[in-house]
């Protein structure tokens, strides 16, 4: 049992608390030597005959203690805030209180539960390792605050043991000189000490505490080093098996790494193959090898908008080819104009690339090459033109580089046409342009019939389907009289005017479609 733990204490007077416990005194007995109060159950944790003052370290004999009980009556009316509520009245009532509403306290550092409050504070004072006390140097310059389990701890730590040296060097500098007198008496010797002051009594009263705790520290410490060279010992026998296996263990890690080295070189390698292949067999389904290609344009909104910033003013398809061991080719489309026709046309261009079996064929690149923009409303309204190459340009002659100098038709069809939200040229933001090599001089009337194919007819039975309809129509053109053909070509003529006037097409645009070697010009490539 300690003294009474409360709220208020700072504000109780000192006279009041018990110098060991530092509470409020309970059971108040007085040494009558010094006159200092200590509770009753602090008196009886000292064994012996002799009491220790806490406050002035004198002695009393256990017989010279006087049970104070006028003092305690006395301490009845003091003011009392309780230390687990907001609970206020006078000492006399407190323990009523504490019995009646805190009859099992639990400790708010660790969340252990007592049967009293007594036993509670007891914990608190001295046992409860979870709550911050004060190193017991504090007066002597050692004032950090640590929780009771790392006490140990701290006791071993460099500024607790430099605070001790700095105790005992200030001790030894305190104490009296002692004169050390020799002489032969009965072949004894007799060591004559000086006479002791009051002060030197106090002064070696201090010294007895200090070696007092010195003591305690260096058992701690002995207790400490023991315990530490058992561990050691123990890790010892635990680590010297394993620091055998280690050179054995660093041996097969440096294998794995290098076995892992190995697979990574070989995954990188991999990796970069699988990718070649891929990009190759999406080049594959995406190609044609028969000197036609339809190019898919998606996204077309976003690359509008590319191209009307800048970002990226043209894009490129994949290429195609004559055959399979023919011209490679691919076209170049500036969806926003290029040149003259920025902002006012959607320019489409033929670029030769660099192929595998150049060396075996013929340049210049001279056939005829005819753009197409598929009509996707049903009503076969597609957009055409043609040119022919300039034999004398370096945009036809054998390619040097991965490609040659794009060429084609800057003014291919005015952005009017496909700007408007429904046109039939865009839709579900697609459109499909179709790119067609004549090898074999193909008659002008007969291109429209070749583009309202469907696509999706092998090409063998469309070449097979074109050949028909151009014998058959040659068959029809040799019966018919020249005053027919004129007037097949006036119903042309027309019919070409009026699906002009329905697509919004400009009265130029008729040349593109009566006439499709025109509007021919050299492209240089960015």
């Amino acid at each position: 049992m300690v003294g009474f733990n409360l709220q208020n204490k700072e504000s109780v007077n000192s006279m009041y608390i018990c110098s060991h416990c530092l509470l409020l005194l309970r059971d108040p007995f007085q040494l009558t030597d010094c006159g200092h109060r200590f509770c009753q159950s602090c008196i009886n944790e000292q064994e012996g005959d002799m009491i220790i003052c806490s406050e002035c370290r004198e002695k009393t004999s256990r017989k010279k203690l006087i049970a104070d009980r006028g003092f305690k009556n006395d301490m009845q009316a003091l003011p009392i805030v309780c230390s687990l509520c907001s609970w206020t009245d006078v000492l006399k009532n407190y323990q009523d209180h504490l019995n009646q509403i805190h009859p099992n306290p639990i400790c708010d550092y660790c969340g252990e539960k007592f049967s009293s409050i007594n036993d509670l504070d007891r914990h608190k004072q001295y046992d409860c390792e979870k709550i911050t006390v004060y190193c017991s140097l504090k007066k002597f310059g050692c004032e950090e605050m640590i929780l009771r389990i790392n006490l140990r701890q701290h006791y071993l730590s460099e500024h607790h043991q430099k605070t001790l040296i700095n105790i005992v060097r200030h001790l030894i500098s305190t104490l009296p000189n002692i004169t050390y007198k020799q002489s032969e008496i009965s072949s004894q010797m007799i060591i004559d000490l000086p006479h002791t002051t009051e002060n030197n009594t106090i002064q070696l009263q201090e010294f007895d505490e200090m070696i007092n705790l010195l003591s305690g520290g260096i058992e701690t410490l002995s207790d400490d080093i023991q315990r530490l060279f058992t561990e050691s010992i123990r890790h010892k026998n635990v680590l010297d098996p394993l620091a055998q296996d280690i050179p054995i263990l660093k041996i097969s890690i440096q294998e794995q790494n290098a076995f892992l080295d190995g697979m990574k070189i070989n995954q990188q390698v991999l990796q970069q193959d699988l990718a070649s292949m891929e990009q190759k067999l999406n080049a594959m389904k995406a190609s044609s090898y028969d000197g036609t290609f339809i190019w898919k344009i998606t996204n077309v909104q976003e690359k509008m908008v590319d191209a009307q910033s800048e970002r990226q003013t043209s894009i490129y398809s994949t290429p195609f080819y004559s055959s399979s061991t023919g011209y490679k080719m691919c076209t170049r489309l500036y969806l926003y104009g290029d040149g003259n026709a920025r902002r006012t046309h959607m320019s489409l261009f033929f670029v030769l690339l660099r192929g595998e079996y150049d060396a075996i064929l013929k340049f210049p690149f001279h056939y005829k090459v005819t753009f197409c923009l598929y009509d996707q409303s049903g009503q076969q309204r597609h957009i055409l033109d043609s040119f022919r190459p300039d034999v004398k340009s370096t945009s036809f002659q054998r390619p040097r580089s991965d490609m040659n100098i794009a060429s084609g038709i800057p003014k291919f069809i005015p952005l009017t046409i496909i700007q408007p939200d429904n046109n039939p040229y865009v839709r579900d933001d697609t459109m499909f342009i179709k790119v067609i090599i004549d090898f074999d001089d193909m008659p002008k009337t007969l291109l429209p019939y070749v583009l309202n194919l469907n696509p999706g007819i092998p090409t063998e039975i469309q070449q097979k389907m074109i050949q028909q309809e151009s014998a058959r129509r040659q068959q029809q053109q040799t019966s018919t009289s020249p005053i027919a053909n004129a007037e097949t070509d006036q119903s042309v003529k027309v019919n070409l005017q009026q699906a002009n006037a329905l697509l919004n097409i400009p009265a130029n645009m008729d040349n593109k479609l009566s006439d499709p070697t025109n509007n021919t010009i050299n492209r240089i490539a960015d």
